[in-house]
């Protein structure tokens, strides 16, 4: 036997391991990392996330990425050099994370990297009867593994379109494993550079298997995606609108708003899955020359596209939990910082007559900041660890699949 099969064996008998999980969004303003202390597999799962930092991005990577960020047409070569720097740029950012969490690499049994998305686009995108879904995440795990020692699991989302799904999004699997409740139904709602949601029906009583409803997860619309491209066009060198204070300046266009709405994306049933190659600038400019809102003031603009994440995510919500009693929402990702993009989904959920108050995950004891890193890491550690005989998630036929390709330090 190999000695880095070996390891393998031995680290899924472990009682406990400890992985690193990393996530890199859309947004690109940083690395999150997340030092996860994990116990069992499946249901069983325990996680206690014991270190978590966000480490920024400089203006390079920025710039680097964006060169082929979520476009049809770019320089191959540069994608080509991109995927090995970025590698080696997120293993320096981890070994120095690692050093601030006060460990050593060899504390460290596993890293769950999800890569940078440069590019998502399922067939309902694309359209093209001889190509299927698709998407991919750059930043190569070997580079990851070699220079930080560590062996790495990265490309997650490749196994999920091979196996039928379309790569997006994966957080069902985790939310599902660390947040099913016997005394609730849970949605929990992610506003990244796209929204997403998961929803986890209420656990039957003394026992793990769901009631009548199915867990699913689905992408939903926009999240921050247009808002911070639109800063970052008209008010640089700012990347988001901090705090709202540009949007809350300004007046809804209902014309623009109403454009926006008619998106082809958002007509689709769930689940779905789109991206920035879809909710974009040049989208927002051909619904401005459509509605000729174009001499519109940058702050209704922006209030615009503020009421058309929060309409995209109250929607959702309202059509998944029509006639449903007992439901609680916890959102996670940058855009809860976004005063007033939650008080409108808030406001939008309640006149709809949703129960529930717009909460965080905050309150089922995980840093709404670090959910998907976290939930990268329960991938990896159902990868390593889960039990064939006692198959944790049911919900999909991707359920039953595995995820992460293992890159090994030598």
């Amino acid at each position: 036997m190999h000695t880095h099969i070996k390891q393998l064996y031995e680290l899924a008998n472990k009682p406990a391991r400890l992985i690193i999980g990393l996530m890199s969004g859309t947004s690109l303003d940083g690395l999150d990392i997340a030092l996860c202390k994990i116990e069992g597999q499946g249901y069983d799962t325990k996680c206690e996330v014991i270190a978590f930092k966000t480490a920024l991005y400089d203006d390079e990577y920025r710039t680097k990425v964006r060169e082929v960020f979520a476009k049809q047409h770019g320089s191959i070569e540069h994608l080509c050099l991109l995927n090995a720097w970025i590698g080696r740029h997120h293993a320096s950012l981890v070994n120095q994370a690692i050093k601030e969490f006060g460990l050593k690499a060899q504390d460290i049994d596993v890293i769950a990297s999800h890569g940078q998305t440069v590019y998502h686009c399922p067939q309902e995108q694309h359209k093209r009867t001889d190509f299927g879904n698709a998407t991919l995440q750059i930043g190569d795990g070997d580079h990851i593994a070699v220079l930080t020692g560590i062996t790495t699991l990265s490309d997650f989302r490749q196994k999920h379109i091979a196996a039928g799904g379309q790569g997006a999004p994966l957080v069902m699997y985790g939310d599902e494993l660390l947040f099913s409740s016997a005394d609730e139904t849970r949605i929990l709602l992610n506003i990244g550079g796209i929204a997403n949601l998961s929803f986890v029906p209420q656990l039957n009583v003394d026992t793990t298997e769901d009631s009548a409803q199915t867990t699913f997860s689905s992408d939903i619309g926009p999240g921050n995606t247009i808002m911070d491209a639109y800063i970052q066009k008209h008010f640089a060198p700012l990347q988001y609108d901090k705090d709202a204070n540009i949007a809350s300046a300004g007046k809804v266009n209902q014309a623009l708003l109403t454009s926006l709405l008619q998106s082809e994306f958002l007509q689709q049933k769930l689940p779905k899955t789109t991206g920035p190659e879809v909710f974009n600038l040049t989208f927002l400019e051909t619904c401005q020359q459509s509605t000729s809102t174009t001499r519109i003031s940058k702050a209704d603009v922006m209030a615009t596209l503020c009421e058309f994440t929060a309409t995209c995510i109250a929607n959702s919500i309202v059509g998944i939990t029509q006639g449903l009693s007992n439901i609680a929402i916890y959102a996670s990702g940058g855009g809860i910082h976004n005063p007033l993009l939650m008080s409108v989904i808030e406001q939008k959920i309640k006149m709809a007559g949703v129960s529930s108050t717009l909460n965080t995950t905050q309150d089922l004891a995980l840093n709404p900041d670090a959910k998907e890193a976290v939930l990268f890491a329960i991938l990896a550690n159902e990868t390593l660890c889960r039990d064939d005989d006692n198959l944790a998630m049911k919900s999909t036929p991707q359920a039953h699949i595995t995820m992460g390709k293992v890159s090994f330090p030598d």
